[in-house]
């Protein structure tokens, strides 16, 4: 496992609301970067990729379930330059940093939420709190704390 190797999913509004959330988490640094999606097509999905690519550009490869947004996957790994893998169906234990994420953003946008209800701050919010969590994986430092020392690293090397 390397840095830029991440887990992607969707995280679905409620039977009545409109939007998804794209979340990708960095599997070695734990880094957790989340998109909003009011208008959900293939085109949006892209873009919100293409969005998180240029605030994580270290992403190389990303493993995600087989969703419908995901048909034109070879289209967007050319976009992206990175390869797209797909986990066997009904094995979410193969992405099991981002069903993480996924319960630590639950707090704050419960299941069966309306998406579209929440303001783009109110998200980034979300990703900053996740992001500032101290872990004893990342020897006690933060996922932003983790992310900025291997830029630093990466920078002088």
């Amino acid at each position: 496992m390397r840095v830029g190797d991440v887990e992607a999913d969707f995280i679905l509004s409620g039977k009545t609301g409109k939007g998804i959330l794209l979340v990708i988490v960095c599997r070695k640094l734990r880094t957790v970067f989340i998109e909003q999606i009011i208008k959900i097509n293939i085109k949006a999905v892209h873009l919100a990729f293409k969005k998180i690519k240029k605030r994580f550009p270290e992403i190389k490869t990303i493993t995600t379930d087989n969703d419908i947004l995901l048909a034109k996957h070879k289209k967007l790994e050319k976009i992206l330059e990175v390869k797209i893998y797909f986990c066997d169906p009904y094995s979410s234990w193969q992405k099991g940093s981002i069903e993480n994420a996924n319960k630590h953003i639950r707090k704050y946008i419960p299941k069966g939420s309306d998406i579209s209800k929440y303001s783009k701050h109110h998200i980034k919010k979300v990703e900053e709190k996740i992001n500032n969590r101290i872990m004893e994986c990342l020897n006690f430092f933060t996922p932003y704390e983790a992310l900025e020392n291997y830029r630093k690293r990466k920078k002088s090397a």
